[in-house]
């Protein structure tokens, strides 16, 4: 398993500033970019439903995900927020270095 992720979280587009900044001042990620709109087109309760959210890039490492995804869903607007993490495989060694020290 890779020591760092990139975790996905969307989120209604007023509100992304506020997560992202809350997200890096408690150490869950190094850093968090904002894709200002994203079109997003779901299920929920039955109904097909489009909505325009911003969506959040998070970078972390491996053992930040769990608390990163309470604190997401503790803090989130949506009943289910999503939080989707992939291993990060390969990177810029001095990144990654900042990335492991940012997140101690």
């Amino acid at each position: 398993m890779s020591a760092f992720r990139v975790v996905f979280v969307t989120v209604q587009r007023d509100k992304a500033r506020a997560l992202a900044t809350e997200i890096v001042e408690n150490r869950l990620a190094a850093c968090v970019n904002i894709v200002d709109t994203v079109r997003s087109i779901y299920r929920w309760k039955g109904k097909i439903t489009s909505d325009d959210e911003a969506l959040l890039v998070i970078k972390t490492a491996t053992k930040k995900v769990e608390n990163l995804i309470k604190y997401v869903k503790e803090n989130h607007s949506y009943d289910i927020p999503e939080v989707v993490s992939l291993n990060i495989a390969e990177g810029n060694p001095d990144y990654l270095d900042w990335l492991d020290e940012e997140t101690k």
